[in-house]
């Protein structure tokens, strides 16, 4: 069958030429033989690659891209596409090995030279990389082993290339939730199992960041297997560079049917295990000796790769394991749970914030579990700790966020603010090596952590959500700091509530006639077609492998809703297809529907953000159109109405969104308006916030007994008592 001609979007025309997606658009309008779209659509259009290729190379643009940007587009013109991916890893590990000297040597090799010297490079690897055995190149494959070559030289970690490599089959692999553990987390994981250990063992290892984690602390043996096998090449690849004098074994195939380590115990084992899947084996495994705790029910994998990583540890040794929350209390898993927590196997439950790891709206949760000893001490008590509140206290939002004092949030963080991963670690650390210091002497901390005893975690429920084991009672809290927490909460709503009356003060308006108002309009891709505006949005493949974005936020439609600070996560985004935003920028949430404002215009506050998925830029001309004046009729109700599709959720299609043609003086004058309107809503929502957290803490503190009503005035009771 031929080979689809390969295709590039706009996005990826900019990469390759080394320019801005602006400068695409400029070139598509004032260029009539700038290469038309092939496929795709109206709004999302397709371009074939070789046809842009030799456009950019008639006017000097083709070998601008960076070395990665040219790998990857080389691998989209081979006939094999991103099946090269589990040929071409093992050249990366081969490649990164060289000198400097010896990697330009090979650059000026003949194309046959250096075709035979990478099938000697591959085959000497066999042994340590998995699925090599059978890899040969051919004259065919030049182009690539050159761009692949020029990449390593870039980079010599070898990162850059083995992201190249990646990101196209794990895109295709994406059901089988093929995520990078980030650094810090798997850092993290890593420091829960207490050390020292030399024996490491992940039986989902991906692409080998937890043993990666585990070698930076000193582990000399790592074993790792996956069941994607690009993964585990990967795994292999990277430990192979990062670790060279460890002892590393990484082997394909799923752990739980197969598992290619059977009887090699560990010191720790270290896991990010696939989540929710339903096929894992629960029929043919079900007399499996590994399930000491319990038959895992199907829809409970993640309690059999609990059970499978307790049954590769010696005696006393550590496994963490990063869950989601549903592990901790759905019904079905109850009596597995009940087991480990009856034989003090469970050590520790963390939570984690949403944001934490893959999947990010989910606030996932750190298991640490102890293969129990023979004669080792009886354990009494479990461990559970809630960072989620911690994690974000390295500061405010635009909403007015809080300090935590005692349990308590003074001012409610709305939205996600970037995660404070100092301060995670240190809480997740600080609690847990006190508490396995000496669980009997550990001191609760409410709010945070707390030791429960074992008895009162098996009931009818066994619900092991960190959650419900270490909110804070409200005894917990001496009257005194909550009293002035609730003072502090009050006055800061009275000067919101103070704020808001004048932002409510505007009145520069009068009615327009007898008639409403009636104006030409064009649509933005109108405006964009005549230079008025720039209309931007991130790539739909900037998550995955690839280059990280090194800004610490990204904006979100919620930030907008909520007139927050850009609170987005950009773990994974990556800043060559993320736009950053500028100030005076004006951005449009993607999704309508829900409360809060649909447009708002940059500041500088937003200015170095990366704009998220789900929200829409327009970059006017600000000597054509007002920026106000334009965030002002886009985000209208009716304009969004108009330019949505869709049922449930409706998207918003940006250039259907339609504005009107005034001179500029005017747009001013609306502008204005519309600012003001703006700072309305943000005050209303702010006081809002104030109000609720204060009739919370106030509740609260009077029903837990922290507070008292205070007593009548003498006038007062007098009166009352005549009354009566």
């Amino acid at each position: 069958m031929p080979q689809p001609p390969a295709q590039v979007t706009a996005a990826e025309i900019s990469r390759i030429a080394g320019v801005t997606r602006a400068t695409v658009s400029n070139w598509r309008r004032r260029h009539d033989d700038f290469p038309a779209p092939s496929g795709g659509t109206d709004s999302s259009p397709l371009y074939d690659l070789v046809d842009v290729q030799k456009w950019l190379g008639a006017r000097g643009h083709a070998s601008t891209a960076d070395p990665a940007e040219e790998l990857r587009t080389t691998l989209r013109l081979h006939p094999a596409g991103g099946g090269m991916t589990n040929t071409l890893l093992p050249l990366v590990l081969a490649t990164a090995r060289r000198t400097p000297e010896e990697r330009t040597a090979l650059d000026g090799l003949s194309d046959a030279e250096l075709v035979a010297r990478a099938d000697w490079a591959v085959a000497d690897l066999a042994e340590l990389v998995p699925g090599t055995e059978a890899v040969h190149f051919a004259s065919s494959d030049v182009d690539v082993l050159r761009a692949l070559l020029r990449c390593v030289q870039d980079d010599a970690s070898g990162e850059a290339a083995m992201a190249v490599l990646a990101e196209r089959e794990l895109e295709d692999s994406a059901a089988s939730g093929t995520y990078r553990t980030p650094v810090q987390l798997a850092d993290l994981v890593a420091r829960l199992a207490p050390g020292p250990y030399e024996r490491v063992m992940d039986p989902a290892c991906g692409s080998g960041s937890l043993l990666s984690a585990a070698a930076r602390r000193g582990a000399a043996v790592l074993y790792g297997q996956d069941s994607v096998p690009v993964q585990a090449q990967r795994s292999a690849v990277s430990l192979l560079l990062a670790a060279p004098g460890a002892d590393i074994a990484v082997r394909t195939g799923d752990s739980l049917r197969a598992d290619a380590f059977g009887g090699v115990t560990v010191d720790a084992v270290l896991c990010n295990p696939p989540y929710g899947d339903r096929d894992w084996g629960h029929d043919e495994l079900a007399y499996d000796a590994r399930w000491a705790y319990g038959v895992p029910p199907r829809a409970e994998s993640e309690l059999a790769w609990v059970q499978h990583a307790l049954s590769h540890l010696v005696p006393g040794g550590h496994a963490v394991l990063l869950l989601p929350p549903a592990t901790a209390s759905r019904a079905s898993g109850r009596r597995v749970r009940m087991e480990l927590v009856r034989s003090g196997a469970l050590r520790a439950v963390v939570a984690l914030p949403p944001g934490a790891a893959a999947p990010f709206h989910v606030g996932l949760q750190i298991w640490v579990l102890r293969r129990p000893e023979p004669a080792g001490p009886a354990h009494t008590s479990v461990l559970f700790v809630d960072t989620s509140e911690t994690a974000g206290a390295g500061g405010d939002t635009a909403t007015g966020g809080g300090t935590r004092t005692g349990g308590y949030v003074s001012g409610t963080r709305t939205g996600r603010a970037p995660l404070n991963w100092t301060a995670l670690t240190e809480t997740a650390l600080t609690q847990w090596s006190a508490f396995a210091k000496d669980p009997d002497a550990y001191a609760d901390e409410p709010g945070t952590a707390r030791a429960v005893p074992v008895v009162d975690l098996l009931d009818d429920v066994v619900d092991l959500s960190p959650a419900r084991h270490v909110r804070a009672s409200r005894t917990d809290i001496a009257p005194a700091e909550l009293a002035g927490e609730v003072d502090d909460v009050r006055r800061r709503l009275v000067a919101g509530a103070k704020s808001l009356g004048e932002k409510a003060g505007y009145a520069d308006w009068s009615p327009a006639g007898p008639t409403p108002r009636e104006w030409r309009t064009a649509t933005a891709s109108d405006l964009s077609r005549g230079g008025a505006l720039t209309l931007l949005r991130t790539a739909p493949d900037s998550k995955g492998s690839g280059d990280e974005a090194s800004v610490t936020a990204v904006l979100t439609g919620l930030d907008i809703a909520r007139g927050m600070a850009p609170s987005g996560d950009p773990s994974g985004l990556r800043a060559d297809s993320a736009p950053a935003i500028a100030a005076g920028d004006v951005l449009v949430r993607a999704v309508a529907g829900g409360s809060g404002a649909m447009a708002r215009v940059a500041d500088d506050a937003d200015a170095g953000a990366l704009l998220g998925h789900q929200v829409h830029l327009f970059r006017p001309d600000p000597a054509r159109l007002d920026p106000w004046f334009l965030a002002g009729f886009l985000g209208a109700e009716e304009n969004i109405a108009s330019a949505s599709t869709g049922s449930t959720v409706l998207h918003v299609s940006p250039g259907r969104l339609r504005v009107p043609l005034l001179p500029l003086e005017e747009q001013r004058r609306y502008g204005e308006a519309f600012r003001r309107v703006h700072a309305l809503r943000t005050e209303a929502a702010r006081a809002t916030e104030l109000a609720e957290e204060t009739a919370r803490l106030l509740v609260g503190g009077l029903t837990g007994g922290g507070l008292v009503p205070s007593a009548p005035a003498a006038a007062d009771s007098g009166a009352a008592a005549e009354s009566a």
